[in-house]
């Protein structure tokens, strides 16, 4: 018996093209939640940045990949940061491989520069630019994810300057990244045991790389259609893509709505 669900947001919940829930997603959750079941949200973002679902109610969120837990009453579970050691060697390797880099941190998101990249991705996701700033005193503050817009050619160069973070990418622009051991399904742990819930109980649907974890870990792990091959492959389901109503779709499918 499915006592949870959990859902990514971009790519997932909210279309890449209209930038919103739709209606038949939004019915699907009400309903969803109706019958008893609760409704997480797991995704990248911080949630500052969770600002594009409208009305929906949801009971909690597994947020910046799983590094910061919350219940939908504000109670914080859970949370992990990158080592200072890491934002140290980071800020050094800056002054010779410069890139641009939003360090998010409890109540701020910080930007070291911006450039055409830069914007072209907040705009994507619809969500403003954080404000640009020296990032130099970081190392002090508890930062629990950088967003880094390096390429996958960088990447390996990059991350040996953090070595105990991991790089998650679902974007070809820039990757999450986030410290050892932190993703969508440790999350997930934390927020499943604090409501004393089995993860065979849960379902998650999802759509990039770091929804990989997440998927193989609850019961029902169900990937959008418009997923990469990658993500299908770790998934139970394929449902159809977010702009095919891909959540009502699915929850159809496994008889919870």
């Amino acid at each position: 018996m499915i006592k949870a669900a959990f859902f990514d947001i971009d790519g997932t919940l909210v279309s890449f093209q209209t930038h919103v829930v739709s209606e038949a997603t939004v019915r699907a959750i009400h309903q969803l939640r109706a019958q008893g079941v609760k409704v997480f949200i797991a995704s990248g973002r911080h949630v500052l940045w969770i600002n594009n679902l409208g009305d929906l109610e949801v009971d909690g969120y597994v947020a910046l990949n799983g590094g910061y837990c919350v219940t939908g009453e504000g109670e914080v579970i859970y949370r992990r940061v990158i080592p200072e050691e890491d934002i140290r060697s980071m800020l050094a390797y800056q002054q010779v491989e410069p890139f641009p880099c939003s360090c998010v941190m409890d109540d701020v998101i910080l930007t070291n520069y911006r450039n055409e990249v830069v914007d072209a991705v907040y705009d994507q996701l619809h969500i403003l630019n954080p404000p640009i700033g020296p990032i130099d005193g970081i190392a002090s503050k508890r930062v629990y994810q950088l967003i880094a817009f390096f390429t996958e050619a960088q990447e390996p160069r990059i991350m040996a300057h953090l070595p105990h973070c991991v790089a998650t990418r679902w974007h070809l622009l820039f990757a999450d990244v986030v410290p050892e051991g932190s993703n969508k399904a440790v999350g997930i742990q934390h927020l499943l045991a604090h409501y004393g819930i089995d993860p065979k109980e849960a379902i998650a649907f999802g759509d990039g790389g770091n929804d990989i974890e997440m998927l193989r870990y609850v019961g029902i792990g169900v990937a959008m259609g418009n997923a990469s091959d990658e993500v299908k492959a770790a998934a139970d389901f394929v449902t159809t893509s977010v702009d095919d109503e891909g959540i009502a779709y699915g929850l159809k499918h496994f008889g919870l709505i």
